[in-house]
């Protein structure tokens, strides 16, 4: 059956449908306006729970079944325990073996270690999913084999579609480094602590049913609470939930490359000549490698010029620890943690508090964090001509990565992409990128090994690093440097199969993911 699209503000092709549900298509930055009241879950009663507390049952698959656990419907997950996660595959094992179809699975985001999902993908447990897909998963899907279309959204955007009720979770079922008997819950503690689960505070809030499991079970009170048990119906004891050398492993390591660390050192110095680094400044970094040592530079920099951020928002690392520590950053608003020096310091800082995504991100609330941030450090797949970026796909087309919290963040003062020229002799500034994720109008500045583009948008920046010695150039110029050295690779071909739709943080449809033909 034919399915009916419209061109979108963006001029991206896209449905009036998905998955049997009308959608919005894209009406541009700052344009959509919601209408309604925010979604609620069922009213429940005390009179159905224990009077002494104790929700601990004795199994997840009792604490499933008791949730009424049937066909089609949506489970979520949190991604804290990252590529240690040892609960999520296990719903969907057990979900099998009762003999459940057609479920949806409403991730935070997933990682290698839920691959073997794709099983159940494939004989029908699961219908499709809606978060995150990376390498297999991402694969599987951009190769038609999901039977119901995947929906990708930024972490804000997801907190965005639980609470306007665009996705009504069943069953949450939330792995928690330590928790009490009555549901309480935090991310410290235990042998399994992964710093913060902030990431589940909409599921907890909104679910229909909610399961919290546990490998470290505390006297209640469990302090500070972030998952509060008046929202929990069962408790689950397990002998682990996370394998913790693989929870906050493998993502800090500062890049040893020398592009990289040339674009690193371009990026400090263009935030220190154009005044955006100053005193009080406000920070993301992010963990990739040439992000660590973006915040590098800017520690040394902040150092040498006495210098103090008012605070850093997290995924923290322990070079925003260093900073905290040493009086160059004011707090860490952490929504999640990427290494043991961070969750070290969470337990022990009073001034590192967790701060979930609920309360930075959300754009349909009073207020987003991120469009206070000054800067903001991102990275992209792609970036084109107008600045447009893509997080998701390659240039060979296969979906690959999740949108993160990427769309959320672009609403900040001042939105930096360094990147490198070209990956593996593929550009990555491109004519029109394969994916739009986020509008060129909010992507402010592109910094490459060989280049620094601004966006004509911000003429304020350009004439702020005028006579500089940076390397300043357009982003037309940078693109005829990549092709020059690369060559122009050869376009994935598409059938018109969607099989993944992408939201715009505002919940409307930004652009498509289409079979590739193989």
């Amino acid at each position: 059956m034919a399915i009916n699209t419209v061109i979108n503000a963006a001029g991206r092709e896209v449905p009036l449908e998905i998955n049997g549900e009308p959608v919005i298509p894209f009406k541009g930055v700052g344009k959509h306006r919601p209408e309604g009241r925010k979604y609620s879950s069922p009213i429940p009663t005390c009179a159905d729970y224990p009077d002494d507390g104790n929700k601990v049952v004795g199994s997840l698959e009792e604490a499933l079944r008791r949730c009424g656990l049937r066909d089609g419907m949506t489970i979520s997950t949190h991604h804290h325990l990252r590529d240690g996660d040892l609960i999520s595959n296990r719903v969907f094992d057990l979900a099998s073996e009762m003999g459940i179809r057609d479920l949806v699975w409403f991730p935070s985001a997933s990682f290698p270690c839920n691959d073997p999902v794709i099983r159940y993908l494939e004989d029908g447990t699961i219908n499709r999913i809606e978060g995150s897909m990376n390498g297999p998963l991402g694969r599987f899907v951009s190769e038609g084999k999901m039977k119901g279309t995947a929906v990708l959204r930024s972490h804000g955007g997801r907190v965005q579609a639980i609470q306007d009720g665009e996705v009504k979770i069943d069953i949450a079922v939330l792995a928690a480094p330590s928790a009490d008997a009555f549901g309480n819950a935090r991310g410290t503690g235990g042998s399994s602590a992964c710093g913060v689960i902030g990431y589940a505070k909409a599921d907890f809030m909104y679910a229909g049913k909610v399961i919290v499991v546990t490998d470290n079970l505390v006297d209640l009170p469990c302090f500070p609470m972030e998952i509060e048990g008046n929202y929990v119906d069962y408790v689950v004891v397990v002998d682990k939930i996370g394998i913790p050398e693989k929870i906050v492993s493998g993502t800090t390591q500062i890049t040893k490359s020398p592009d990289r660390l040339l674009i690193a050192e371009l990026t400090a110095s263009f935030l220190e000549k154009s005044g955006i680094l100053r005193d009080d400044v406000t920070i993301q970094a992010g963990a990739g490698g040439t992000s660590l040592a973006i915040a590098v530079f800017m520690h040394q920099i902040m150092k040498k010029r006495g210098w103090r951020s008012k605070f850093g928002f997290g995924g923290s690392t322990k070079y925003m620890v260093q900073m905290l520590e040493e009086g160059q950053m004011g707090y860490i608003l952490d929504a999640q943690v990427f290494d043991l020096d961070s969750v070290r310091s969470i337990e022990n800082n009073p001034n590192h508090v967790p701060y979930p995504v609920f309360n930075a991100y959300n754009y349909h609330s009073k207020g987003n964090l991120t469009s206070m941030m000054d800067i903001m450090i991102l990275g992209a797949t792609e970036v084109d001509l107008n600045f447009n970026g893509n997080v998701v796909t390659h240039s060979d087309g296969y979906l690959l990565h999740g949108i993160g919290g990427w769309q959320n963040c672009l609403h900040a003062r001042n939105v930096i992409i360094p990147v490198p020229l070209f990956r593996d002799r593929i550009p990555v500034i491109v004519d029109r990128v394969t994916t739009l994720c986020g509008p060129g109008e909010l992507i402010d500045v592109i910094i490459t090994e060989r280049g620094i583009a601004i966006n004509p948008l911000r003429q304020d920046l350009i004439d702020s690093v005028k006579g500089s010695g940076l390397p300043l150039k357009t982003i037309e110029e940078l693109k005829y440097e990549a092709d020059k050295i690369c060559g122009q690779p050869q376009k994935p071909e598409f059938e018109e199969d969607i099989v993944a739709a992408i939201k715009w943080v505002d919940g409307t449809i930004i652009d498509v993911v289409k079979k590739l033909k193989l």
